[in-house]
């Protein structure tokens, strides 16, 4: 469903990110793990649109993000690592334009509103301003509406950051339930505990490339040591 392609970006005279291969796969949670400054950000960045690749492709759902651009926006939902949403508006009103956007029909717009706001227990304050929202209230908005738009990929960075950890568990569960209908989730993170217990697949990046990709039991065999995927990522990632 996303598939990367010897992707490249530099800044000047500084490669980001270097020839980068990976793919997520239909009904996959796929974790992109690294150290600050390894280039996970300026990947993201360049799935969504927001920066244009020196070099390589991206496919989402099949779609060429830089030939397609308005297609392949509607191939996915997007969280960033800091909520910045409209905060003169009520959080009920942004949901309304996120299923303006993605188009969900007007029928079903508040069973899906009320299902995924009793889950993350915003529904008391959904019709408050979002300028009022704690850090935590803002990142469960906008999850739900990525989760809202049901696109075929949602793409996450951070998205547990400011969560309480019964927030954080009813997350994954709502990251699994989208996967089970055959899409799929793929997200960053630095909290490895996590990666590791609700993950598929990750690949981990270090200065602008690539050094592993797979489930974890298969970098386990890899590097021929059976261990947690934080410790494998502290001694990949000296």
């Amino acid at each position: 469903m996303l598939k990367i392609k010897n992707l490249t970006k530099r800044y000047g005279n500084k490669v980001a990110v270097n020839k980068i291969n990976f793919s997520v796969n239909a009904g996959e949670i796929f974790g992109f793990l690294g150290p600050n400054g390894a280039g996970k950000t300026t990947t993201i960045k360049s799935i969504v649109g927001l920066l244009k690749p020196d070099e390589g492709q991206i496919l989402i759902n099949g779609v060429d993000n830089q030939v397609d651009i308005l297609e392949s926006k509607r191939q996915f939902s997007y969280v960033p690592d800091n909520p910045e949403v409209f905060e003169k508006i009520t959080g009920f009103d942004y949901l309304q334009f996120i299923c303006d956007v993605f188009k969900v029909p007007n029928e079903k717009r508040m069973d899906k509103m009320n299902y995924y706001l009793e889950k993350l227990v915003l529904k008391d304050d959904v019709h408050g301003y979002i300028s009022g929202y704690s850090h935590g209230m803002k990142q469960k908005i906008v999850l739900i509406g990525a989760l809202i738009a049901n696109a075929k990929i949602m793409i996450l960075d951070e998205p547990l950051v400011g969560l309480d950890p019964k927030a954080q568990h009813t997350v994954k569960e709502l990251l699994r339930e989208h996967c089970d209908k055959g899409n799929s989730v793929f997200f960053s993170t630095h909290v490895l505990e996590i990666a590791e217990k609700v993950c598929d697949r990750v690949a981990i990046i270090n200065k602008g490339e690539i050094i592993e990709l797979g489930t974890l039991e298969e970098i386990r065999t890899k590097i021929g040591k059976e261990a947690s995927l934080e410790s494998i990522f502290l001694e990949l990632t000296e």
